[in-house]
């Protein structure tokens, strides 16, 4: 056993996996069952870990129609202890090769700072070129990312257990990918195993991976300096628009090699001043205002609990949590007439 797999299986860590897991889904009640029986669940899945027998289990998927319509696959407490314990041991390996600009699920990173970041770019350039790539959790190839871990993390144990966890998300995306051929394609193209469900800490953390890429071909090739990258979502700026034509020409076919493509309608060049939307907001040089999907949607969110509150399924708690969240978020722009609008509609 490396080294390496050695600590991903120890106990101490698998029990602050636990507790990573835990947060913020203690009223659940596959978190409390397994909490009855911390100790012995820990054992069991470190004996299994040890031993490679371990096997997830069935994802549960269901859609969110917040913003977008997602498919949401939901894999058992016990796996994401598991996903907690392995991320937790290799992120660190990967943080220092990822840039600086790289802002979704990272400590010290988040929304806000991208937000920050792209105002600061907005005001010292006169172009943007906005990009988000299609379908890319339902495209994201699972030998192409293998080989990207692989790079990094060489001990076969390690990779047999990211094997396992990789192998298990086979087809729960399948419905929402549309196949599409990649220069050198053929028949087996078809049969690629391809897709990281929505909901693993996992995914996020391999999004990033997948992505890294990406990320210093813009930095270190096509040599822009002000980019900046939220999961799928990335934004170049320079003050030369011929030059962002030849980056947005390269980049499309640099994303072949990763077996992803580009909503190439929606990724052109427009001024600074006109601002962009991103992450939520609408975001000016000067102000930002919030999307209104973005307030429908919590407008939406917050009835909902109002209903299950008045059916005695929640607590007042719940929401409050609710609204200061968003609260919090919409702080982050200029929201002060759209808050007080919403918040009129909220009687408790």
């Amino acid at each position: 056993m490396s080294q390496l797999y050695e600590q991903i299986c120890s106990f101490e860590n698998l029990f602050e996996a636990f507790h990573r897991a835990r947060r913020g889904k203690r009223h659940q009640e596959s978190v409390a069952r397994f909490e009855r029986n911390l100790e012995l669940e820990l054992f069991q899945l470190q004996e299994e870990l040890v031993e490679c027998t371990y096997q997830p289990g069935p994802y549960r998927s269901f859609y969110r129609t917040e913003a977008k319509r997602r498919l949401i696959s939901a894999a058992p407490f016990r796996d994401r202890v598991v996903h907690h314990a392995l991320v937790g041991v290799l992120e660190p390996f990967f943080e220092r090769r990822f840039i600086f600009d790289s802002y979704a699920n990272r400590v010290g990173k988040g929304t806000h700072r991208a937000l920050d970041r792209c105002t600061k770019f907005l005001r010292s350039h006169e172009y943007v070129l906005p990009c988000d790539v299609r379908q890319f959790f339902p495209s994201i190839d699972h030998q192409i990312l293998y080989e990207q871990l692989r790079r990094v993390i060489p001990q076969t144990d390690v990779l047999w257990l990211v094997e396992r966890i990789l192998r298990n998300g086979v087809g729960v995306l399948d419905e929402e990918y549309q196949m599409r051929w990649f220069p050198g394609d053929d028949l087996f193209a078809l049969n690629r195993p391809r897709g990281l469900p929505l909901g693993n800490l996992t995914s996020q953390f391999w999004a990033n991976v997948y992505l890294n890429d990406l990320d210093h071909f813009i930095k270190r090739d096509l040599k822009c300096r002000s980019y900046l990258r939220y999961v799928d979502d990335f934004l170049l700026f320079n003050s030369d628009k011929r030059e962002l034509l030849r980056w947005r020409a390269d980049l499309i076919e640099f994303l072949q090699s990763l077996r992803l493509t580009i909503h190439e309608n929606s990724a052109q060049i427009r001024p600074c001043f006109q601002g962009l939307t991103f992450l939520g907001f609408i975001v000016y040089p000067d102000h930002r205002r919030l999307k209104s999907a973005s307030g429908h949607a919590f407008e939406h969110r917050i009835k909902k609990l109002l209903r299950a509150y008045q059916d005695g399924e929640i607590e007042q708690d719940k929401i409050s949590a609710s609204v200061r969240g968003w609260l919090a978020h919409c702080d982050h722009g200029d929201t002060w007439g759209l808050r007080r609008a919403i918040l009129k509609k909220i009687v408790v």
